[in-house]
């Protein structure tokens, strides 16, 4: 009886040898595949984030450039200008008066952007009840 049992715990002392191998052989596996796996998709997300960031970065830099040259080439607002009883007389008190000018053109307000021709615009507007200019200064 003896020797069933020092056969069965030798047997069994083999076994979990034997699984102990598998299992360390599975893991050597995995990594291994693991690394492959990383090296490759890695490669392949590299080239990908390449393939679609250098267009981006291209367009942006052109675009970038583009600005730069139209920032240059553009005149911001130089002037304001009033209008007075022989210049844009229409435009006197009224809200919507613009006045301002852009690249040596002014804009006189967004219905009549060059000025209305005689005294009584259209479109003339006081600034409210309020206000202290009137329209009647001629």
């Amino acid at each position: 009886m003896e020797d069933l049992q020092k056969d069965f715990f030798e047997m069994l002392e083999a076994v979990a040898y034997e699984v102990e191998q598998f299992f360390i052989g599975i893991t050597e596996l995995v990594d291994e595949v693991a690394e492959n796996v990383q090296s490759v998709i890695g490669t392949d997300i590299d080239q990908c984030l390449q393939e679609i960031f250098e267009p981006l970065a291209e367009i942006y830099l052109d675009f970038e450039e583009i600005v730069n040259e139209t920032d240059q080439s553009f005149t911001y607002i130089v002037d304001t200008v009033e209008p007075t009883a022989h210049k844009h007389p229409a435009c006197i008190g009224c809200r919507n008066y613009h006045g301002q000018v852009y690249s040596g053109n002014l804009l006189v307000c967004g219905m009549h952007p060059y000025g209305w021709e005689d005294k009584n615009c259209p479109d003339w507007e006081s600034f409210g009840k309020d206000s202290s200019t009137s329209r009647d200064i001629f």
